[in-house]
């Protein structure tokens, strides 16, 4: 019935969700490849003899070299299509467990650091190009979602997998179970690889201050870089992410250190605040298909989880409230990650989507390698709850920028 109401056949449901579904797999290896490292860091300390300061250094390689990336990815998208780069990130991953699995020195882990966030790079460009040009509009807030759920699920199973793994076969052999799973899902992209074509669209003037645009010389690749929406989002992403950041680096401390809660209820509570983000992610799904207001659904939610977060960090609740309203937070944010992804989707120029999302999303990676750190001093001197609260304020300062994000896109279409 949906796709009649238009006038216009949409592609059928079950085409649309194998897209979703595979896009979905591919952004959860990224997410799992986030964590190849940082889970096997107590056995490194042991096998290598490393401080946290040069485990820190990992994941800042990691996160420089993807942020970098990205924004470089998004041209090459454009540029080529996003299923070459797609296949070229799974192969780079597969290399980046081969030679963690067979690493001797502090070295060689920053090589594989580096290598991991080459392959992390492309995701985000590739994967919203392929969803934006290849799902039906009245389904892109559903495949929004399931990006955003299975970006969670990633993270969520990575712990599982090399605890599990590690355990049975050592921790060598989980990174070369870590590559066969990785070649098992390049093999089934390159299966589907006709689901995952892309149009390379020409350069497209980028102008929006007026409709005589269309009769001018196309503008420079760069041109979208003169748009003050698209830093307005590059600021969002990099804000949300900081907050976030503190919760995956700081949380499992902090709540060891305010409460005296023990390490394995903090790690359920990281563990459980992602799952609630995953169904957070589900539930704003639905609130993206059917809101035309994208910025103010995300400023919503994220003025909701800045103010529980803030409460966490007021040291008034006791442990377990802590504990439950650290994971609501997740579900709070999560709401409004589809929004957040239609927010951006409204403010990209035609033509311009890899470069767009390339360079809006490695806000996501300066946050995630700033965060640390800036708040890490904070840690350093024990102001465990004024690090919550900073991450609280940083979350609120977002909701701004997505406001200003909302104001900028509808500013620019009038102008058109």
């Amino acid at each position: 019935m949906a796709d009649t109401l238009s006038g216009v056949p949409h592609p059928p449901l079950r085409q649309d969700a194998t897209i979703i579904g595979l896009v979905g797999l591919a952004h959860a290896s990224s997410h799992f490849g986030h964590l190849l490292l940082p889970l096997l860091f107590p056995v490194f300390m042991q096998e290598f003899g490393l401080s946290y300061s040069q485990l820190g250094l990992l994941m800042t390689t990691f996160f420089v070299v993807s942020g970098v990336g990205q924004a470089s990815a998004g041209f090459v998208v454009d540029r080529l299509g996003a299923r070459p780069l797609l296949f070229v990130a799974m192969g780079i991953f597969i290399a980046a467990c081969l030679c963690a699995s067979a690493v001797t020195s502090y070295a060689g882990l920053i090589w594989v650091a580096a290598l991991a966030g080459l392959g992390n790079a492309t995701f985000h460009p590739v994967d919203f190009t392929i969803l934006n040009q290849r799902v039906s509009a009245p389904r892109l807030g559903y495949a929004f979602s399931a990006h955003g759920l299975t970006g969670n699920l990633g993270w969520a199973a990575a712990p599982v997998f090399f605890a599990g793994m590690g355990a049975l076969v050592g921790w060598r052999n989980a990174y070369l179970a870590a590559a066969l799973m990785y070649a098992a899902i390049l093999l089934l992209l390159v299966l589907q690889r006709d689901k995952l074509s892309t149009r390379v669209a020409p350069r497209a003037a980028l102008s929006t201050s007026s409709a005589q645009a269309h009769a001018a010389q196309p503008e420079h690749a760069m041109a979208f870089m003169k748009l003050p929406v698209v830093w307005w989002c590059f600021g969002f992403f990099l804000l949300s992410t900081m907050t976030l950041a503190v919760v995956q680096s700081f949380a499992v401390s902090i709540l060891k250190a305010m409460h005296g809660i023990s390490f394995e209820a903090a790690t359920l509570t990281i563990t459980a605040y992602m799952l609630c983000g995953a169904v957070g992610m589900f539930v704003g799904g639905f609130v993206a298909a059917r809101s035309a207001h994208s910025d103010r659904v995300v400023a919503i939610a994220m003025a909701c989880g800045a103010v529980l977060l803030a409460l966490c960090g007021t040291g008034l609740l006791g442990a377990q409230a802590t504990m439950v309203v650290l994971a609501a937070t997740g579900f709070a944010v999560g709401i409004g990650g589809p929004s957040r992804d239609m927010m951006i989707k409204k403010a990209t120029p035609p033509g311009a989507t890899g470069r767009v999302y390339g360079l809006v999303y490695s806000g996501l990676d300066t946050g995630f390698a700033l965060s640390p750190i800036v708040f890490g001093v904070f840690m350093d001197r024990g102001w465990y709850g004024a690090t919550l609260l900073g991450a609280a304020l940083v979350l609120l300062l977002s909701v701004g920028a997505a406001l200003g994000v909302g104001y900028r896109t509808e500013a620019s279409r009038k102008t058109i």
